[in-house]
């Protein structure tokens, strides 16, 4: 009989099931540790999750894609031993490259049974024993369409050459250098304390950064009609003349989970508008003329080749 596991899609607020989906996989991290070998403490990965993924898995076994305790977004059959995929190094922040191959059958709509069926606070990666559970998950595999159980997996996608900071723009270097050197202190509250507030990373990330890029202090609002941060291609500073909204979060929020209430004050301005969400670190950039899909990326801390794109679309025209 088929094993059945569940492996953690994300929080909510910065999911990464999609990707899962779209290239037939499931990660779990940390991964930037390096690959696991048998010979390496459960220490170097912050539990046993990525051991009992590497070796208690195999081929063939059903895997749940959860989201939270309750809810199943969709179910797979596990497709290769255990990899590490390097190009998985930044998902939406988090470092996943500990794999398998997966092949994905997505629900129509994700599935809540409507109480904690994976525990309470469910490992990364783990066995189910819910007897409920294990019930649907075998009726789901063994029920028609089953023609997803033997498709090709989807390619993976190359691995991004890092960026040099000797390749980064003369005039952000200092900015970048010095969120690097920031970084780390924040994240450590026996030093630090309290964690920066959204105000704090615009005031000593966003906007060095964006005067680095070429704009003038009076074409930067700040909580202009609400909005985090308001470039002006020009004054006076009226909704004609606005170039790009930009949302900021917390420090290691889900920045995707903003575009919505970014749009909403686009759509309150009436003017047709590209918008930013960040935490300071993290930048994605939605285009208006392409309904809003993600078009630019950028993580500050783990720079990429096509992070020169997001510089390139930030910067004053």
């Amino acid at each position: 009989m088929k094993r059945v596991w569940q492996i953690a899609g994300g929080p909510a607020g910065r999911s990464y099931s999609d990707v899962f989906v779209q290239h037939g996989v499931g990660l779990i991290g940390p991964g930037d540790p390096g690959p696991w070998t048998a010979t390496r403490p459960d220490t170097d990965f912050g539990s046993s999750s990525v051991r009992r993924y590497a070796t208690r898995a195999h081929p063939g076994d059903i895997v749940l894609l959860r989201a939270g305790n309750s809810v199943v977004r969709a179910v797979g059959l596990i497709a290769s031993d255990y990899l590490h995929l390097p190009q998985f190094d930044d998902v939406n922040g988090w470092d996943l490259q500990h794999a398998r191959r997966i092949r994905w059958r997505s629900l129509p709509e994700p599935h809540d049974f409507g109480k904690p069926v994976f525990g309470a606070n469910p490992n990364r990666f783990g066995h189910v024993n819910n007897t409920e559970l294990c019930d649907y998950s075998r009726r789901f595999v063994n029920s028609p369409p089953t023609d997803w159980q033997l498709v090709s997996l989807p390619c993976l996608p190359e691995e991004e050459p890092s960026l040099p900071m000797e390749a980064v723009p003369e005039p952000i270097r200092p900015i970048l250098g010095e969120i690097q050197d920031l970084l780390p202190l924040m994240w450590d509250r026996a030093r630090f304390g309290d964690h920066p507030t959204e105000d704090e990373l615009v005031a000593h990330f966003v906007l060095p950064l964006l005067r680095a890029l070429g704009w003038r202090t009076e074409q930067l609002a700040v909580e202009w009609r609400d909005i985090d941060v308001t470039l002006f291609r020009q004054l006076p500073r009226i909704p004609t003349n606005c170039h790009l909204l930009i949302e900021a979060k917390r420090l290691g929020a889900g920045v995707e989970g903003a575009l919505a209430q970014a749009k909403r004050y686009a759509t309150l301005l009436g003017q047709p508008l590209d918008v930013v969400v960040t935490d300071g670190v993290r930048y994605r950039l939605y285009a208006h003329a392409q309904d809003y899909l993600p078009v630019a990326y950028a993580n500050l801390t783990r720079l990429k080749r096509s992070s020169l794109d997001l510089f390139t679309r930030l910067a004053r025209p």
